[in-house]
């Protein structure tokens, strides 16, 4: 039987997501390596979980500072250019990483700048490669069932990449998992130069970047059940799921680990992920999501919680699972929710606000992470993480079952579409 009959897999039925998918798993995997190799080369040199806070914070910030611009990039220009360029860009910025480490010259305000150039890449990497979904499929009906396939090649990248991280550093060094990356990323500007898409129609608009981002916000606060869905993952970002943040910590004073036990942990929490990316796939109806995306912030919450309190290291090992699935189900709902339900002219920068929310928040919560964990300690932080999950996914359950009385009327919904389009 083809497996795109199956309706998991039914995006597969396009040859050229084929080659999208392949060129993103192999992206996500070797920055899974990258990610794990640098919180771990910066707590080896600094022993200082408030660092590992500064190292996220980087990293995503500049994504916060950019993402509205790459929004309307998204939108205005070829989005295969734009994803070819910052992958050639991403080839540099992680070779100068490894030529660093393997000349031995490398410290840490320079793996911080280095990943503030990265950040900045991924502003306008991501809204691209997101708002390109569309074009890849062969059918309108595929995108759901492409979305949570392509989040699952992050979530199965998250089990493999941390895990292979962790022996390359046990085995070899850093500098061998930043080499690997490079690799990696030569071989997605391959994959997406062997895509056949449409001739690229140049779109003309007299507009400004910063006027077209504002249109997007005047959007979302006339169409607030997607506006709701945003702002909860803007309080998850800042509150919650900065928790990985935590992890070498936890790896190396709670369980008296090593690189490879930091790996182990990171790898059950992708596997947690790839179960709810894969469930979320098989999914035929979005009528629900926001019903799955409640559940999925109580299992993160929950599962922080009895992590926190676990000193088996087996168990804690079931309990990341849990928050694994939690936390991928969460972001992926919301991707999907907003890819669905917006409108074609403002999905770029609907998504680019998106990423705003979750490229603002995290940093921040990083440093508000790792600050608190330097002063109640790694288990109390993720303790006060899952409670404050749970409350959140209780407040906005009642949000989203409350009818929307002041609804905009259709003639007026149709005035708003004539002015900013």
């Amino acid at each position: 039987m083809n497996i795109s009959s199956i309706s998991t897999f039914r995006a597969f039925k396009s040859d050229n997501f084929k080659y999208y998918f392949a060129g993103r798993s192999i992206s996500q995997f070797g920055t899974w390596m990258q990610r794990t190799a640098i919180v771990w080369l910066i707590y080896s040199l600094t022993h200082s979980s408030f660092m590992l806070g500064v190292t996220v914070f980087a990293e995503q910030f500049p994504s916060f500072l950019f993402s509205f611009a790459g929004g309307v990039a998204a939108d205005r220009f070829n989005r295969s250019t734009i994803i070819r360029w910052t992958q050639i860009a991403a080839v540099l910025q992680t070779s100068l990483l490894a030529v660093l480490f393997l000349t031995h010259h490398i410290v840490v305000w320079q793996i911080l700048a280095l990943s503030v150039v990265l950040g900045i890449i991924n502003a306008f990497d991501v809204p691209a490669r997101q708002t390109m979904i569309s074009q890849v499929v062969m059918e309108e009906s595929d995108v759901p069932s492409a979305l949570s396939l392509s989040s699952a090649t992050s979530s199965i990248s998250k089990v493999l990449g941390p895990a292979v991280a962790g022996f390359v550093l046990e085995h070899w060094n850093v500098g061998f998992c930043f080499v690997l990356n490079a690799i990696g990323f030569m071989i997605v500007i391959v994959c997406f130069s062997m895509m056949k898409l449409p001739a690229y129609e140049k779109k003309t608009t007299h507009k400004k970047v910063l006027s077209e981002f504002k249109e997007g916000w005047v959007y979302l606060k006339n169409e607030s059940r997607i506006g709701l869905v945003i702002l909860m993952l803007s309080l998850m970002g800042l509150l919650v799921l900065p928790y990985d943040t935590l992890i070498p910590e936890v790896a190396k004073i709670t369980f008296k680990g090593s690189a490879s036990t930091f790996g182990y942990i990171s790898g059950f929490i992708g596997l947690g992920a790839v179960s709810g990316t894969i469930l979320l796939a098989s999914l035929k109806r979005n009528d629900k999501l926001r019903f799955y995306l409640v559940l999925s912030t109580i299992a993160l919450g929950l599962g922080l919680i009895l992590f926190s309190q676990s000193t088996n290291f087996y168990w804690a090992m079931l309990f990341v699972v849990f928050t694994g699935f939690g936390s991928v189900m969460q972001l992926t709902s919301c991707n999907i929710i907003v890819q669905s339900e917006a409108a074609p002219h403002m999905k770029g920068r609907a998504i680019s606000i998106l990423l705003t929310a979750i490229f603002g928040m995290l940093p921040l919560g990083s440093l508000v992470t790792g600050y608190a964990s330097e002063h109640i300690g790694s288990s109390n932080t993720l303790l006060i993480q899952g409670i404050l999950a749970i409350l959140i996914a209780i407040c906005f359950y009642r949000l989203f079952t409350i009818p929307e009385k002041n609804k905009v009327s259709s003639p007026e919904k149709e005035e708003f579409t004539r002015e900013t389009i």
